[in-house]
């Protein structure tokens, strides 16, 4: 048999031993207390995280609403713009609204149309009869 014997048990290591064991216990103990207060601690910085979160988010749904009240008023500003526009032109057309005129308006419409047959039916001035004069020409019999 073997007989392994040879270990020297010195008084510096059975120092170092109890150095290394009571060195364990301290970290232990000291663990013990550190731990609640960084809890804390941590719980703090996450807190004050959030509060930054929510301070951001508030910011930038002021910044969506400015923008979205500047759309709002360019599109005000727009809108006021041609209204003018429109009231010009009526106020344009007033003096000068003829049958002859209201034909090429009736005309220029006509382009609008997309992919419909519209028939012209030539007439003296090679301009289209409308159904709405073609009434008052011909009274009911």
């Amino acid at each position: 048999m073997y007989n392994n014997n040879n270990i020297n048990i010195t008084p510096k290591l059975i120092k170092g031993a109890i150095w290394g064991v009571a060195g364990i216990v301290l970290l232990i103990v000291a663990m013990a207390f550190i731990r609640p207060w960084y809890n804390v601690w941590s719980q703090e910085m996450e807190g004050k995280a959030e509060f930054a979160k929510a301070e951001q988010n508030r910011k930038i749904k002021i910044e969506e609403a400015k923008a979205n009240l500047e759309a709002e008023k360019l599109n005000a500003q727009a809108e006021i713009e041609r209204a003018k526009g429109a009231a010009e032109a009526i106020r344009i057309e007033n003096g000068s609204i003829t049958p002859t005129y209201i034909q090429y308006l009736w005309v220029r419409q006509q382009g609008d149309l997309n992919n419909k047959t519209v028939i012209y039916v030539p007439t003296e001035t090679n301009l289209p009869i409308l159904e709405s004069t073609r009434a008052l020409q011909n009274p009911q019999e």
